[in-house]
């Protein structure tokens, strides 16, 4: 495992995060036994992974329970990063969703707290005040945003600057390219590439897009003939499934998974700190953990990056993997 420091901070974090979505039964990944998703963050643990990452949404906070009960007694050891939701960013409710998240941790400090999505209706000064707050108190040692882009994070950078900028970005959703990606290496903000295995296509487990379950088929990749889209676009299927070919030809003649390589993929790019990769069973964390010490060549990353361009350029800069009107901007 290899390691980075987060933004301007001190804090040392592995380079392939835990990201504890998926931990919790839902409809997005189906159900999911508690023992199973503690015994996967022990796995992480043991394969040199210090990093976990979590929200209050993330079954209306069991995820974080659950890490909270996984990570007892080992609090010294690992770096904690949570989200608050937009609901709760008006000062004081953000206040007091940090503190249910303490508690729901069973921790007394997070080292990351993070915006889930910017807020149409609390001011950022006003959301960012009270996370300064809540970082004098001893509460959080870092404060960070998740999906701002080339007009709010500028916006935010006038009442503060974050560690980091929590951003989607894989082979198969590159709209950080599209301006927000210079912004944060230029500010030294930390990228946290979330959804590096686009749900699981770039894990292998998929031959085609029509073997993917119907719940996660939902980002603006797919056609309105799936029954939960919720964007309005035409989707870019044709381009996903040529990349796809092409993605799982390159990681054969370089003699990577599809995984190791779309994991590896991501470390290369600038500004990308860390790379936040669900796992759900042990065995997908020991192995999520190889990718970190995966160098690829020049000529493995030039035909990577022909072969994903037209998806790049059929989805544009909208940062919102679901959503035509972008929650975050």
């Amino acid at each position: 495992m290899r390691y980075r420091t987060l933004g301007q901070t001190d804090i040392q974090v592995s380079t392939i995060c835990m990201g504890c979505w998926g931990l919790v039964s839902d409809f997005h990944w189906g159900p999911q036994d508690d023992a199973d998703s503690i015994a996967t963050v022990h796995a992480a643990l043991d394969a040199g992974v210090n990093f976990f990452d979590t929200a209050e949404l993330y079954g209306h906070g069991h995820s974080e329970e659950l890490l909270g009960r996984a990570l007892q007694g080992m609090r010294q050891e690992v770096v904690i990063a949570s989200k608050v939701g937009s609901q709760n960013l008006a000062h004081d409710d953000l206040i007091r969703a940090c503190e249910a998240s303490l508690r729901r941790l069973n921790t007394d400090y997070l080292d990351l707290l993070q915006i889930h999505w910017p807020s149409r209706e609390a001011p950022f000064e006003e959301s960012w005040a009270a996370m300064e707050r809540l970082q004098r108190e001893g509460k959080v040692r870092a404060i960070g945003v998740s999906n701002f882009g080339v007009i709010d994070l500028p916006e935010l950078l006038k009442s503060g600057r974050p560690a980091s900028n929590q951003l989607p970005y894989s082979l198969l959703f590159r709209a950080i390219e599209f301006g927000v990606q210079q912004l944060c290496v230029e500010n030294n903000i930390s990228i946290l590439a979330y959804s590096p295995l686009m749900h699981g296509l770039l894990a292998g487990k998929f031959e085609t897009l029509d073997d993917m379950p119907v719940t996660r088929a939902r980002t603006r990749h797919f056609s309105p003939r799936w029954p939960h889209i919720r964007h309005k676009e035409p989707g870019c299927e044709e381009e996903t499934s040529a990349a796809l070919r092409a993605i799982r030809r390159i990681s054969q003649d370089a003699g990577l998974s599809m995984a190791h390589l779309a994991l590896a993929w991501v470390l290369h790019q600038s500004g990308v700190t860390s790379v936040i990769a669900g796992m759900r069973r042990p065995h997908q964390a020991r192995d999520s953990a190889l990718a970190a010490d995966i160098t690829l060549s020049d000529d493995v990353l030039s035909q990577l990056d022909e072969a994903t361009r037209p998806v790049k350029e059929a989805l544009g800069p909208n940062l919102d993997m679901w959503q035509t009107e972008p929650r975050g901007r």
